[in-house]
């Protein structure tokens, strides 16, 4: 899917919003897939990607982060964390599946299928230009940040 147009998508948003990727034009966009709310290397994440907010900002690129998880729970959570982006739910795993994210994973030794940590930097012509897959947490927004940053030099 690398270097190719990002299908536009719509999810349910926080903020009582409805996301549409084609309103995003003219900026970049970092869409970051997480398991689960409220868990340890999620919220770690989203802490780390709140923290560098407006350095993003800077360089004229907004974050979402999507998951399966439902509004109501997303609301929770971004007020929880103080997260200056939105959270988008994506309960029935279309837009997950748009970026081939749901794996079989092991959970207490058994097989579960869930979301795969995974990082995807959209353009401003909605190109997809970056991708990042099986997140570990350490270290993984500022190197984001330092891609979207090279971009502005190009």
């Amino acid at each position: 899917m690398l270097e190719k147009l990002v299908p536009n998508f719509e999810l349910e948003s926080t903020g009582d919003k409805q996301f549409d990727l084609s309103s995003n034009a003219g900026k970049c966009l970092v869409v970051y897939f997480y398991p689960k709310d409220d868990t340890p290397g999620c919220t770690t994440e989203g802490q780390d990607f709140r923290d560098n907010y407006e350095e993003f900002v800077k360089n004229n690129c907004d974050i979402v982060g999507v998951s399966r998880d439902s509004i109501k729970s997303h609301e929770r959570f971004k007020v929880k964390m103080s997260f200056p982006f939105e959270l988008l739910s994506d309960t029935d795993e279309v837009v997950c599946e748009l970026f081939g994210v749901m794996k079989m994973k092991n959970m207490y030794g058994k097989q579960v299928r869930g979301i795969e940590r995974s990082t995807f930097v959209i353009d401003e012509k909605g190109v997809l230009i970056r991708e990042w897959r099986g997140v570990k947490v350490p270290g993984h927004v500022a190197e984001v940040l330092a891609f979207v940053k090279s971009q502005k030099k190009q």
